[in-house]
């Protein structure tokens, strides 16, 4: 079960009579770069002014600690500036547009419009549906758009009226709902919106018209805040349809439609097909994303209620929801729309009743047509609490629903968290290099980081998928429904184990899995144990591209150790082979088990080892058997002869962790559960000492193959025995295994009983003398292989004494069971007629 960490709220402190060194200290949290290290900076300074002004010498010790860590982040901050990750400048780039990290405000002249210019004018190219494009009437500045506008434009970028932000012609429903469920947090106490949108009135609390046209926004996306510049021209209309997100009160506010173009031209234009509203938030305010799956059975509906109505009565939530793939018929029932993401305006109880006010983004869309919904317009609430948004009432399209019917109807909920929750943050920015299909089945190739918090406690981990433009090609390639094209861009998940911060390889003992999602990004809630390491892994299902970037970042109450996680042997050899016509034998129950691909493993001293075999087959059942067979290829597999194993066969992976194997020269053999099984695999070793390894040759490999015809054995015992010969010094090996008579099918046939015992000999009674026996002697089922050791046919003692092949059988063999002799030499090898003992 998923591991849930609660936000922590965290109350400011209250510092004497200096300026509010915490409010400062809390932007910070929520800024990057230069503005991060500025307010860093400012914060320090606060906190050493607070500690002058102390009543006491403890508060003075604790605030000038306070000012020295600070001291100390700056610091880091200032290097980091120094040395802006690679993957941070290599990533800003899209859709020809250049989108660089954050470092400051812009400044005031940037808004200027100079005498005789003309006003600033984007060249980015927008494209449009063909929908939009049949209505679309041109790229209007907002004197053109609403001709009868005051003086001084204040309308548009004020709203006295409350706000009712709806959709028309767009495909953006998810970047709709997302505005309307945020206007509480963009123009709230928080104001959000004047650390994302230039110019800004701070001393209004709203957004200033820019005389250039020019409007910058900070929004975030590939591991930073970025800076974003758009011009003020809006796509007009031939129709009294909109092709921007409009607000039903105030039809001349722009400053939404504005967050709009600026999202849409991050994302490829205004025929960007929707992604979810947890990812627009996200890049829109810096809010931490949080995807809740509603289906799930071990949702717990009061812990979830619970979570949301506190945090979104305390303005550290926004919540929006989406539905999954709903019929024609259902749509039309219940009043909702497949694949449709919707806002959440408010939450409250009513008579023990948990409900939502629900918003419907579209202007002319349906709602709800069960339960409360049916209650009088009247009765609805407004979209927001807070009066200082001047929310007005609901309209058509908001509608309540208790959480029972959310949970039942929508098939997930989005919740974008207050970043200021958490005192400490870190960021990882990497490429990742997507394995090869024989070694994706195992997470030797996966990012892995390895973490530890001295007091233990929450954590949230959060990947995030930078955009690039070939994902933008797959999603416009869409032939499909909207959960289909996610699924063409792959999944991924976040996985936790508990490995002593060491690199794992395979997904076996986690102690947290969360789901694999389409989004492009993913969170884990975990509680972490004091001191304890853990081991993080980004895993993926389905990546299209062969290279990606991503961020990982830990957010915290307290201070985290995070680094790359590292082998926990220090010695790595990797090959790689093939499982072919000739070589996939099976597991070791299989006749064929010798085929299989081995390899010579040298170990010069004794220690531990690891043997990691995954395949590009991810149906494929593997194993690993590490043999005491002095690097010669394994016949049949023995219990007193293993030195390890892998134990089970495992789908696609499989690995072999034994604690100490002593010197010495093994063999490895690498199999499938069922002979026949073609396959690609890559092979690991990982060691604390030096380690050797080569392929063994395949049995008879260079050698001449002699196939005796196949006979029957008798029921009981039998012996019988052919004379064999060579002209000069010949070394061979003899094989019998069980065959069946040509036309018969085995396939519901009983196991066979019989046992057989092959050997050489020199001489016959009295003077018999055995040189090679199979078995050691003892007499095998031939249900695998049975093989002679290999031996010296010297022609002149044969001369002297002759030379016999012998097979010695008992028990009961099945109808149609034959064995079938075959010697293998290297050279010329002459057998005789068979004569029954």
């Amino acid at each position: 079960m998923e591991k849930r960490a609660q936000a922590s709220q965290f109350t400011p402190e209250i510092l004497f009579t200096v300026p509010y060194p915490a409010a400062t200290e809390s932007l910070i949290r929520t800024s990057s770069g230069q503005a991060a290290l500025d307010y860093t900076v400012q914060a320090a300074e606060l906190y050493m002014r607070a500690a002058g002004e102390a009543p006491t010498k403890k508060d003075a010790t604790r605030l000038r600690q306070k000012c020295q860590q600070l001291i100390a982040q700056a610091e880091k901050l200032k290097a980091h500036l120094t040395q802006t990750p690679s993957v941070l400048l290599r990533t800003s780039r899209l859709h020809g547009n250049l989108f660089p990290p954050w470092s400051n405000e812009p400044s005031s002249k940037d808004f200027e419009l100079p005498p005789g210019e003309e006003p600033f004018t984007d060249n980015a190219t927008f494209t449009l549906s063909p929908r939009q494009d049949a209505t679309f009437g041109g790229w209007k500045r907002p004197r053109d758009l609403h001709p009868d506008l005051d003086v001084d434009n204040d309308a548009l970028m004020n709203s006295s009226c409350g706000c009712d932000l709806v959709q028309d012609v767009t495909t953006d429903c998810s970047v709709v709902a997302s505005l309307c469920a945020a206007m509480r947090i963009l123009t709230g106490r928080h104001s959000v919106l004047s650390s994302i949108l230039y110019p800004f009135d701070k001393a209004r609390g709203i957004p200033k018209v820019s005389a250039s046209g020019k409007y910058v926004l900070k929004l975030y996306f590939n591991g930073c805040f970025r800076r974003v510049v758009i011009d003020e021209r809006l796509p007009s209309s031939i129709t009294d349809r909109t092709l921007y997100v409009v607000d039903r009160l105030n039809h001349q506010l722009i400053w939404p439609a504005l967050l709009e173009k600026a999202y849409l031209k991050v994302r490829g234009g205004y025929d960007f097909p929707g992604s979810n509203s947890g990812t627009d938030l996200w890049v829109l305010t810096g809010w931490i994303p949080e995807q809740m799956f509603l289906q799930r059975e071990d949702l717990e509906i009061d812990k979830l209620w619970t979570r949301i109505k506190n945090a979104h009565d305390s303005e550290n939530v926004v919540v929006t929801l989406g539905t999954g793939r709903i019929s024609d018929e259902e749509e039309d029932l219940l009043g909702l729309i497949g694949e449709h993401d919707y806002a959440i305006m408010d939450l409250e109880v009513v008579d023990g009743s948990r409900r939502l006010l629900v918003k419907n983004p579209w202007c002319d869309g349906p709602v709800w047509k069960g339960g409360i919904s049916k209650l009088p317009e009247t009765e609805l609430a407004p979209q927001t609490t807070d009066s200082r948004n001047k929310a007005a009432p609901a309209v058509a399209g908001s509608f309540w629903m208790t959480i029972e019917d959310v949970l039942q109807h929508f098939e997930s909920m989005y919740l974008n968290w207050n970043p200021s929750l958490f005192p400490h943050r870190q960021d990882h920015h990497f490429t990742w290099h997507i394995p090869t299909p024989e070694r994706s089945s195992s997470l030797v190739r996966n990012p892995q980081y390895s973490l530890q918090s001295l007091t233990g406690g929450p954590v949230w981990i959060l990947v995030s998928r930078h955009f690039v433009d070939a994902e933008l090609e797959i999603s416009r390639n869409r032939t499909d429904t909207m959960a289909a094209v996610s699924g063409k861009l792959g999944y991924m998940s976040i996985l936790i184990f508990d490995n002593n911060g060491h690199r794992v390889q395979i997904s076996d003992g986690d102690v947290y899995r969360g789901p694999y999602v389409d989004s492009p990004q993913t969170l884990a809630r975990f509680d972490m144990s004091p001191k304890k390491r853990y081991t993080v892994v980004i895993d993926q299902h389905e990546f299209p591209l062969p290279d990606y970037t991503l961020t990982l970042s830990f957010l915290s109450p307290d201070q985290l150790a995070v680094k790359e996680a590292e082998d926990a042997m220090t010695l790595i050899k990797e090959v790689t082979g093939s499982w072919t016509r000739r070589s996939a034998g099976g597991s070791a129950a299989c006749t064929t088990y010798a085929l299989n691909p081995q390899y010579k493993l040298s170990l010069a001293q004794a220690g531990p080892l690891s043997i990691l075999l995954s395949t590009n087959m991810q149906d494929v059942h593997v194993h690993i058997d590490l043999v005491w067979s002095q690097g010669k290829r394994v016949q049949t597999l023995k219990v007193r002869d293993l030195a390890g194993s892998s134990g089970e066969y495992r789908r696609g992976c499989a690995v072999a962790n034994i604690p100490h194997v002593d010197a010495g020269v093994y063999t490895l053999v690498c199999s499938t559960f069922e002979a026949g099984q073609l396959a690609d695999f890559f092979l690991r070793i990982s060691s604390m000492t030096d380690v050797t390894i080569q392929p063994v040759p395949a049995d008879a490999a260079g050698r001449l193959r002699k196939t005796l015809t196949p006979f029957r054995l008798s029921d009981g015992a039998e012996v019988r025995r052919a004379q064999i010969s060579a002209s000069w010094l010949t070394r061979i090996s003899i094989t019998a295994r069980s065959v069946s008579s040509p036309g018969l099918d085995l396939s519901n046939r009983s196991s066979s009983t019989l046992m057989v015992r092959v050997s050489v000999a020199h001489g016959w009674d009295p003077e018999r003398t055995t040189i090679a026996t199979s078995g050691d002697g003892e007499y095998e089922e031939l249900k695998t292989i049975v093989r002679t050791p290999e031996l010296d046919m010297e022609p002149a003692r044969i001369q002297r004494e002759g030379m016999w092949l012998v097979v010695e059988s008992m028990g009961i063999s099945q109808p149609g069971e034959c064995i079938e002799i075959e010697i293998h030499s290297d050279g010329p090898v002459n057998v005789g007629s068979w004569a029954l003992l």
